[in-house]
């Protein structure tokens, strides 16, 4: 049946060419936007799991940047200890140069007493962001520093943040206020057998004087007086000394190689998570180039049947002109 009320056939193209337009719609927003699913219109289930590791990621962002700081902060504590471990190096040596008989004790001392400055002077130095690992002038000793080193997501969704500590107080070289809790100031106790007031007795040797001595402590220091029992003492003293900024020193060393591996996990764990949220959103662009170049075509049919649709109407003119 043919009427002029109702085209059918014009209906049916305009209804198949408003799906194609809104399917072109759909692959253009996909072409210039290059998500798959970019809100929760598109799909709620990815778009929210690719939402909450996009925030995951944000905040592993920081805890890469609170790991270079911490980093930072080793490597300008063990610069510091490994430039002290070379001058207590050095003071061992003019203490055994000292022991040789006809040297004058005097000029040795003098050359000990810069040495020890620049002990201070490194341990001093050695702050990064307002923190010194090797030197205390606080009333309160040195305890341990945390550096933030990961951000975790547990399976019944709950986040915790884990840290990296450290206790300064190995590491700590002078402390101005208790001399015991430097690795410089506090006393080593060593037995000298032809001591000079007692025999076989334990002395406590100081390599630099800071904050309350221990009582009963002897500064290591050389006069002409300074006998061939004491300087060994002070050698052995400053052996000792050596050997615990050597095990400071590497327990930097080893925090430090940490701090390199969780760096390089987190940047890897950051490109994974990146990589699994493109799978779930991201557009694939030779499939939506494909689908817009079909679509395209489809759309041009689309115009010409709904234009011969309408002309069916005017078909019918023709029977009544003749």
């Amino acid at each position: 049946m043919t009427s002029i009320l109702t085209n059918a056939a014009a209906m049916a193209a305009l209804q198949t060419l408003r799906a194609i337009n809104t399917n072109m719609e759909e692959v253009q927003s996909r072409i210039s936007s290059g998500y798959r699913v970019e809100t929760a219109a598109d799909n709620a289930a990815y778009w929210s799991i690719a939402t909450t590791m996009r925030s995951d990621n944000a905040a592993l962002s920081t805890v890469q940047d609170a790991l270079g700081l911490g980093a930072a902060k080793i490597d300008t504590s063990y610069s510091g200890m490994s430039a002290a471990i070379d001058v207590v190096s050095e003071i061992k040596a003019k203490l055994v140069a000292a022991r040789e008989p006809g040297v004058d004790k005097t000029k040795i001392n003098k050359e000990l007493t810069e040495l020890k400055n620049q002990l201070v002077s490194t341990a001093e130095s050695a702050s990064f962001s307002g923190e010194n690992w090797l030197y205390n002038d606080s009333a309160t000793a040195a305890g341990v520093k945390s550096i933030v080193a990961s951000f975790n997501r547990s399976t019944n969704g709950t986040v915790s943040v884990s840290t990296l500590d450290y206790n300064t107080a190995a590491s700590i070289l002078v402390d101005t206020k208790n001399s015991s809790l430097g690795q410089l100031t506090k006393g080593i106790g060593i037995v000298q057998p032809n001591g000079a007031t007692t025999a076989n007795a334990t002395y406590h040797l100081v390599l630099v004087a800071g904050g309350t001595a221990p009582t009963g402590s002897v500064l290591i220091n050389l006069t002409a007086a300074t006998t061939d029992d004491a300087m060994e003492g002070m050698i052995s003293a400053v052996d000792k000394i050596l050997s615990n900024l050597t095990d400071a020193a590497s327990t930097l060393g080893a925090i430090t190689s940490r701090i390199d591996m969780q760096e390089n996990f987190v940047a890897n764990l950051m490109d994974v998570i990146d990589k699994g949220v493109g799978r779930l959103v991201d557009a694939d662009m030779n499939e939506e180039s494909t689908r817009l170049k079909a679509l395209q075509t489809q759309q041009q049919l689309g115009v010409q049947a709904l234009s011969i649709a309408n002309t069916n109407s005017e078909n019918i003119l023709r029977l009544f002109q003749q």
